[in-house]
C-alpha cells in the first residue's frame, strides 16, 4: 500500500495522506486528542450496512452512471463531537477506455445503479470508536463509482449497437457535493477526503475543488490510498498502459479536473502507470506471481523491489511538504483504509510501531510532526503476514 498525506495545490489551501492538509490546529486540542486515543480492539467488529441513497435530480443535471441511472452514495449520520466533521469516500472500480469496455460496465453496479447494493461500513467508515477512533463519530459519506473514469469525465457516445452511454464522473462529482452541501456540509467543522484506487486517484483529482466549496476557516485535508501511479515501464518493457490512459482520458473528455499549469507542459494522457497490467506481463509465472507474492521466484521479487525503489523516489516530492504525509508498507494488498483488519486492529500492519488509523490519526490531527513512513522491502516487515493469510 502507498499512502500519501499531502496538501492541496491552490494557495493557502491544505491536503493529506495522499494530497490536503489544513493549517494547524491549536495545540491544546491536539494534545487532549493524544491522551484520548483509544487502545486497539481484540476483537474484529461486525461491518455496518447504510442503506442506498439517489441523487435527487440527478438526470436533469447531466449527473448520471454510464447507463444514464441516477448515481448513488450511502450517508451514516455523525453524533457526538462529529456531528459537524465529514469524511467523504470515493468508492474505486475498474476504468473503461472504449464504447465496447463501458457498455460491460452498465451490466454491473460500476456502471448502473440498478445493480447497486449498499456496501458494509468498516475500517475508516466503521463507528465502532475501537477499531475507527479518530473518525468514527463523523458524518460518513460513501460516494458509489459508476462512471469509469475516477469522477472525471464529461462527455457522451453510443455503442456499437446504438445504445447510449453517458461519461459524466464530473457532473457526478458536483451533483453529490451539491447535495451533501444541502444536508449539513456547508457548516461542516473539518473534513476528510479520501478513497481507494480509481477513487483514490478521484481525491487527489477533486482535492482542490473541495477546499474551495468550504470556507476556509474549516481544515481540508485528501487522503489517497492506493492511487498514486507512477510513469515506468511494465513487466513487458513497454509502458502498454498508455493506451489505455489514453482512451480513457479521449473516451470520457478528461480535461477540466487536471491542473491548468500542468496541462501546459503535459498531454492529459500522461498519468500513468501499472506495473503488472492485464496482458503485460509474459508468462504463466508472473500470473501466479500476481496473484500470491507467495509464489513470486527470487527473480520476480527483485523486480518488484526495483518498482517500489522507483515509487519511493518519486514520493520525494513529499519531503519537503510540512504538512504532507506518507504511509507506504510493504504488504501485498490493495486498499487498507476500509478493511477492518488492515485499518486498525491487533492484526493490522505497522510502521513505528503504528497502525494506518494511528498515522493518518496522527497527521490529520497534527498530533505528530512530519508523519511521513516508508517501510522497509518485503518481507521485512511480519505484521504484512495477516493479510497474505487473508487474501
Amino acid at each position: 500500500m502507498a499512502a500519501e498525506l499531502l496538501s492541496p495545490l491552490l494557495p493557502r489551501r491544505r491536503r493529506g495522506l495522499a494530497v490536503a492538509a489544513a493549517a494547524p490546529l491549536l495545540a491544546l486540542l491536539l494534545v487532549a486528542v493524544i491522551f484520548f486515543r483509544a487502545p486497539l480492539t481484540t476483537t474484529v467488529s461486525s461491518p455496518e450496512r447504510v442503506d442506498l441513497t439517489l441523487v435527487a435530480g440527478a438526470r436533469e443535471k447531466g449527473a448520471v452512471c454510464l447507463d444514464g441511472s441516477p448515481p448513488a452514495y450511502q450517508l451514516r449520520r455523525g453524533s457526538g463531537s462529529g456531528a459537524h466533521n465529514w469524511l467523504i469516500y470515493l468508492e474505486g472500480g475498474s476504468w473503461c477506455n472504449t464504447t465496447q469496455s463501458c457498455y460491460a460496465q452498465t451490466m454491473s453496479n460500476f456502471g448502473s445503479s440498478k445493480f447497486m447494493r449498499p456496501v458494509n461500513f468498516s475500517g475508516i467508515l466503521s463507528k465502532d470508536h475501537l477499531e475507527n477512533p479518530d473518525f468514527y463519530d463523523w458524518n460518513i459519506v460513501y460516494v458509489r463509482y459508476c462512471d469509469g473514469a475516477s469522477f472525471a469525465g464529461d462527455a457522451e457516445g453510443e455503442d456499437l449497437d446504438g445504445t447510449k452511454l453517458f461519461f459524466r464522473g464530473l457532473r457526478i462529482w458536483e451533483a453529490v457535493v451539491d447535495e451533501l452541501m444541502g444536508k449539513g456540509m456547508d457548516n461542516a467543522k473539518q473534513t476528510l477526503l479520501t478513497g481507494c484506487s480509481a477513487g483514490s486517484l478521484a481525491a487527489l483529482l477533486h482535492c482542490d475543488n473541495f477546499r474551495g466549496r468550504l470556507p476556509q476557516e474549516v481544515p481540508v485535508k485528501c487522503l489517497s490510498d492506493a492511487g498514486f501511479f507512477i510513469d515506468v515501464k511494465d513487466l513487458s518493457g513497454e509502458r502498454s498502459i498508455w493506451s489505455f490512459f489514453n482512451g480513457v482520458v479521449h473516451l470520457h473528455n478528461i480535461r477540466e479536473v487536471l491542473p491548468k499549469d500542468c496541462l501546459q507542459n503535459k498531454d492529459p494522457t500522461e498519468i500513468q502507470n501499472i506495473l503488472a497490467p492485464n496482458g503485460s506481463y509474459p508468462g504463466q509465472a508472473w500470473s501466479s506471481c500476481k496473484a500470491d507474492i507467495r509464489n513470486c521466484s527470487s527473480t520476480q521479487i527483485d523486480v518488484l523491489h526495483g518498482f517500489r525503489k522507483k515509487l519511493v523516489s518519486k514520493l520525494k516530492v513529499a519531503e519537503d511538504k510540512r504538512n504532507w504525509g506518507l504511509f507506504i508498507d510493504s504488504c501485498f494488498t490493495h486498499c487498507q483504509t476500509p478493511s477492518n483488519i488492515s485499518w486498525h486492529s491487533p492484526v493490522s500492519p505497522r510502521l513505528d510501531d503504528r497502525t494506518i488509523a494511528e498515522a493518518v490519526g496522527d497527521w490529520y490531527f497534527g498530533r505528530r510532526q512530519d508523519v511521513k513512513l516508508i517501510d522497509c522491502e518485503y518481507p521485512c516487515n511480519p505484521t504484512c503476514s495477516s493479510l497474505l493469510s487473508t487474501a
